[in-house]
């Protein structure tokens, strides 16, 4: 499988592989490094983060968010152009292949694994079923630790 993520240590991006047989995930910039557990891998998937250790991960789809942004603009503008040009059948057809198209993509597209704490991505896992689709609640846990860990470093280094 391979793992990108931001090094905890420099916030540099990284790019891996990892598995079963990997014995640490390192960060090729710092030297940082994680040694993988034994439990944390199996049947080439993630039980848990291979950077932070977290148990929280969730499936997405393996979709650039900027290009989706940019089919979606692209769709609006064709359809607005034919409206302006008074077809608004054409306008429809417009709107009705960007809509086919997105759905298409959706059914090709891989899954990948997020973990909620630390960002790191798993692509090319073996199964992601066990892992639930994204959960507003449990990310909004995660970004609250976040900003009350922040807090206390930011105020131990004032005193």
């Amino acid at each position: 499988m391979q793992v990108v993520f931001d090094c905890p240590k420099c916030l540099k991006s990284n790019v891996v592989e990892a598995g079963a047989a990997v014995a640490a995930v390192a960060c090729r910039h710092c030297g940082w490094s994680r040694p993988v557990a034994e439990g944390d891998v199996a049947a080439d998937s993630p039980k848990a983060c291979l950077v932070c250790g977290c148990t929280d991960l969730w499936r997405q789809k393996d979709f650039p968010q900027q290009m989706g942004v940019a089919i979606v603009g692209l769709g609006i503008v064709a359809s607005t152009v034919a409206v302006a040009m008074m077809r608004p059948m054409l306008a429809l057809g417009i709107l009705m292949a960007f809509a086919l198209a997105d759905m298409l993509l959706y059914a090709v597209m891989r899954d990948v694994l997020a973990c909620y704490r630390c960002h790191a991505r798993y692509r090319f896992v073996g199964s992601t079923e066990d892992h639930p689709k994204f959960n507003l609640e449990v990310n909004e846990r995660y970004r609250q630790e976040a900003v009350r860990l922040q807090s206390s470093q930011q105020s131990k280094v004032s005193t």
